[in-house]
């Protein structure tokens, strides 16, 4: 007997990491809902995932920075008749000179990356504690690992998300559920076209999306993607302060 497909909300579906990881789930037959902003996007990123093999691909028209993540878990709850993962991916990037001469537009930046990211994280663990079981899958950033000038705010975002993550990954241990974060590298997506210079160092979509399917299964609480950023990040945490800040990563 095949298992039953699995049940999968993605907040933030429309980015191209999470629209990766989708596709790949589609095709294992999975039931999905798709949550965010632009419903002409949302429909045919599932129209594209029912043609992939998804036994379902429904959008949830919701701003998930502004929405009632308590309220909009049940809808999802009841759209696919239950929870197995539940993946984060929104977020911004943000312009770090903008955010250093507007303090109003970094907040608005650490309200939607960390502080309604974060009640979504508290109201999916509630879920996943109380069922024993599920995955609580979310993007940070290596950008959290330490604090440069070039995307400090950011960063700071991510770091409080990580956490965050963190410390429900050691509050479901107790039970079959689990939380991870997924720390990528650089990333060629529409967030970071703005970045001319891309090398070696840079995934696509694609190579994120499948770590991030693996993990909803094994590995964590923290992965980096790819596993090299482990050791560039062990690097630059410890690299001395007197070097460090004569860098302009």
């Amino acid at each position: 007997m095949s298992p039953a497909p699995k049940r999968i909300a993605i907040l933030g579906a429309a980015s191209a990491i999470a629209e990766a990881a989708a596709r790949i789930w589609a095709a294992q037959g999975a039931r999905l809902v798709l949550v965010g902003r632009s419903s002409e996007r949302l429909e045919a990123i599932a129209a594209d995932l029912k043609a992939r093999g998804a036994a379902q691909a429904d959008a949830l028209l919701a701003d998930c920075a502004e929405a009632d993540p308590t309220f909009e878990l049940k809808r999802i709850v009841g759209m696919l008749g239950g929870l197995d993962v539940v993946l984060l991916a929104y977020g911004v990037l943000g312009d770090q000179r903008q955010l250093e001469r507007d303090p109003d537009a970094a907040v608005g930046l650490i309200r939607t990356n960390f502080t309604s990211a974060a009640a979504w994280c508290l109201a999916v663990a509630a879920v996943l504690e109380h069922q024993r079981s599920g995955a609580l899958l979310v993007i940070g950033s290596v950008a959290s690992d330490r604090g440069r000038a070039s995307n400090y705010v950011y960063g700071a975002s991510k770091a409080g998300l990580g956490v965050l993550v963190e410390g429900i990954a050691h509050r479901l241990a107790r039970s079959d559920a689990r939380a991870v974060l997924i720390k990528p590298g650089f990333v060629d997506t529409p967030m970071t076209a703005d970045i001319a210079r891309k090398g070696a160092l840079w995934s696509r979509p694609e190579a994120i999306g499948r770590i991030i399917v693996s993990s909803a299964d094994r590995g964590g609480p923290v992965i980096y993607a790819p596993a090299f950023w482990r050791l560039i990040m062990l690097v630059i945490r410890n690299v001395p302060s007197t070097i460090f800040h004569k860098t302009n990563f």
